[in-house]
């Protein structure tokens, strides 16, 4: 039996894939998009197996003929548009069918296909307004989504939750903190880069960055995030329904440049109201809290800034470049 993975190119997706096959399981992943040529080679050797189907989730029935030629035992749906305000004006519609249509028959399907359980990757998004009003957030805080992309991401935990009770089946949300890191690239469905992406990639080409402020947040690397779906995906028993999926590391977007500029030679960063690096909120979010997460599964956040700095740059040519070859990262 497999595991069968919606948005398997995004990188959350790629990042989940890889950690699956790492430990040996069978992944089929789904994505309008094949793998990024980075992924194929992370994951060339796993004792696991990987096979991609390209697949648009608006075509049902296309869905349909996967569950029904391929055993599938798990589902993550993975699957969304990230959207900013300018795709809500062009294609709401659009957005609504991927994120909240396509979640509704992944379920119907798999639960045709009698699979034990499906996770439905939520967002911190959904939260909206409340990242204002509480110091933590936690899977009872309250949902007040202020963009539509939160909007859907609430909606779609609603009707999984609704359909998981209706087909006797168990489906599980899983509400991701801010992702960033490996795998991460622009694909076109999604719109909001993650603020360390952008940072990054400026530090790479050689521009200055300028940040709106610090930006202090709970950022999740994307190793830890595929850790903590894969510790609900397989934990033998979930005694709830709703998992924040985040990390216990909080740093600021001024941390990652004060690492960077001492591994990019004459790279400098700054604080100003002329920014490049776009936050998307006008706020710093609170973080998420993990508690449940920790006490129902076996999942240990193991990626801080330090650690996850390190891999960043050994992927990242134009820093690897730059870095010392004998001495420890900062």
């Amino acid at each position: 039996m497999a595991t069968l993975v919606t948005g398997a190119s995004g990188f959350v997706g790629a990042a989940l894939c890889e950690e699956l096959v790492t430990r040996g399981e069978r992944v089929i992943g789904l994505d309008r998009t094949p793998p990024a040529a980075e992924f194929l080679t992370a994951i060339a050797g796993a004792p696991g197996n990987f096979s991609f189907i390209a697949l648009d989730l608006k075509d049902h029935g296309a869905l349909a003929r996967v569950f029904a030629d391929h055993p599938v035992d798990r589902v993550v749906i993975g699957a969304a548009i990230t959207a900013d305000q300018a795709r809500e004006r062009i294609d709401p519609s659009g957005i609504i069918a991927v994120n909240i249509g396509s979640v509704v028959e992944t379920i119907r399907c798999a639960a045709g296909a009698r699979v034990s359980r499906v996770v439905y990757l939520s967002s911190g998004a959904a939260y909206g307004a409340s990242a204002r009003e509480v110091s933590v957030l936690t899977e009872t805080s309250p949902l007040k989504p202020t963009s539509l992309y939160g909007i859907t991401k609430q909606a779609g935990e609603a009707c999984a939750l609704r359909l998981g009770e209706t087909f006797g089946m168990e489906v599980v949300v899983g509400r991701l903190g801010t992702c960033y890191g490996r795998f991460e690239r622009a694909t076109g469905v999604r719109d909001t880069l993650s603020a360390p992406f952008q940072v990054i990639r400026l530090a790479c080409e050689g521009v200055p960055a300028s940040l709106p402020r610090p930006a202090p947040r709970d950022w999740l690397y994307a190793r830890d995030a595929a850790a903590a779906i894969a510790a609900v995906l397989y934990a033998p028993q979930l005694p709830h329904r709703v998992y924040n999926l985040a990390a216990d590391f909080r740093w600021s977007l001024a941390d990652l440049c004060a690492r960077l500029e001492t591994v990019v030679p004459g790279w400098r960063w700054m604080i100003s109201t002329d920014s490049n690096v776009n936050l998307y909120e006008d706020f710093d979010r609170a973080p998420m809290g993990i508690d449940r997460l920790m006490a129902d599964t076996s999942f240990r956040p193991q990626y801080d800034l330090a650690k996850a700095f390190a891999e960043i740059v050994a992927d990242h040519a134009p820093l690897a470049r730059f870095a010392p070859k004998d001495t420890a990262l900062p």
